[in-house]
């Protein structure tokens, strides 16, 4: 692979990043949010499978770290009992490149058996999908191609992903004035725990 080959890679990858579509679900994903997390006591509940579930645990321990109480649900564990997690002042974040995936639209319609009033944001490429049709809020990729040379694995996929999940984790933290004190309080160990202790010091 030469460093042409490379450029090409991380051309595709930032164009897919770039191109991914801002519609005003931000702004409607970020206040419901805050309005069932910070304002009802609830939680921010992430899932997803494979490689999007992956992302969604990622975010989850983003958010968490940052003010927003989340955690990752898996969607078959879901099914053998851990669905009794979830409570009705609790929020969804589900993931699926296709829209598609059997054990997400599965799991919201569990979900929606426990608690009828839950609402869902959903990440997704397919904008004619199940999980996207049934969503509260609905947050496209732009359905990037994947740069793997067999069109297949996750990839483009993915980074767009984890970039949405960024967003919605900085607008969530811009909303409810999240500050290096109360990040020093969850993170306290390693190189970012000191570096936020020092910056609340001189806040």
């Amino acid at each position: 692979m030469t460093n042409d080959d490379i450029k090409s890679l991380l051309r595709k990858e930032a164009e897919a990043v770039l191109n991914i579509p801002v519609t005003a679900g931000y702004e409607e994903a970020v206040n419901l949010i805050v309005k069932y997390v910070h304002k009802g006591n609830g939680r921010l509940i992430t899932s997803g499978m494979g490689k999007a579930g992956q992302i969604a645990m990622n975010i989850a321990t983003t958010f968490s770290s940052t003010g927003t109480p989340a955690y990752f649900l898996h969607p078959s564990e879901a099914q053998h009992g851990d669905l009794g997690l979830i409570r009705e002042s609790d929020i969804m974040l589900l993931i699926s490149n296709s829209g598609r995936t059997r054990e997400l639209v599965e799991l919201m319609e569990l979900t929606c058996g426990l608690a009828p009033d839950m609402q869902f944001i959903v990440i997704t490429g397919n904008p004619e999908s199940p999980l996207a049709k049934d969503a509260t809020v609905c947050l496209l990729t732009g359905n990037p191609a994947e740069v793997c040379a067999l069109g297949l694995t996750p990839t483009t996929s993915t980074t767009v992903m984890t970039v949405i999940g960024d967003i919605l984790v900085v607008k969530t933290m811009q909303t409810i004035g999240f500050t290096n004190k109360e990040y020093a309080k969850r993170h306290h160990g390693g190189y970012l725990g000191s570096k936020s202790r020092k910056q609340s010091q001189e806040e």
